[in-house]
């Protein structure tokens, strides 16, 4: 890997590692992690301190994915691109594996982030328009489980373990095979696996019936 490349991936992390929840909570005279699920996420912030702060939260927290790699794309002349090598595509990659590491664990926070949806839905937004559409299909199954059971966690897991699937798919469908297609199924592959560790409790909760649903009432 390249030293520009090797910057973009600092860059990565320090943008991931933003804990945007933490600094909603503290506007707010409180600690997110000592509150609720304790997840220095959008819907813990959202959950305890009301929708439309939860909803700026998952925005930013998607920015902070999305911009890193959408400019290391630009940057490095990889973005809009089809034909990738797979040296590329990797380092590419990079950045969007550190963005979504420093959200999961976050220097500033001494390493304890959140679970990494948001910003995973970011940093993959960034690879247009190789992943545009296996995201949108991932998109799609989040709302559908989401809209069915009101389970968060459970959906992300969905989404998230679904989307190299996607990916293998769009690939197969589209022609790209080998090395053209390897870099993003494992890459969205490891970031699923890592989706469904950081939600083991959630799913724990889940299956003893005590995980809250999207708007169930509050304790506070």
């Amino acid at each position: 890997m390249s030293w520009s490349w090797l910057f973009w991936v600092g860059v990565g992390y320090l943008c991931g590692s933003v804990p945007v929840a933490w600094f909603i909570g503290r506007a707010h005279g409180v600690d997110i992690r000592r509150i609720g699920s304790g997840n220095v996420g959008a819907t813990n912030v959202g959950r305890y301190l009301g929708r439309r702060w939860g909803v700026i939260c998952l925005l930013l927290d998607v920015l902070k994915g999305l911009g890193p790699v959408l400019a290391a794309g630009l940057a490095m002349g990889v973005c809009g691109r089809v034909d990738l090598g797979a040296v590329e595509a990797w380092n590419w990659l990079a950045v969007a594996a550190a963005a979504v590491v420093g959200h999961v664990f976050p220097v500033w926070l001494r390493f304890r982030g959140g679970k990494g949806v948001a910003t995973g839905l970011g940093v993959l937004l960034g690879f247009h328009p190789i992943l545009t559409v296996p995201m949108a299909v991932s998109l799609a199954t989040w709302l559908l489980v989401v809209f069915a059971t009101r389970y968060v966690g459970l959906a992300s897991v969905l989404a998230a373990g679904l989307l190299p699937l996607y990916v293998l798919i769009a690939g197969r469908l589209g022609g790209a095979w080998g090395a053209q297609i390897v870099p993003f199924v494992t890459v969205t592959a490891l970031m699923g696996l890592l989706v469904l560790v950081r939600h083991r409790t959630n799913l724990a909760r889940l299956l003893k019936g005590t995980e809250a649903k999207i708007g169930s009432p509050v304790e506070r």
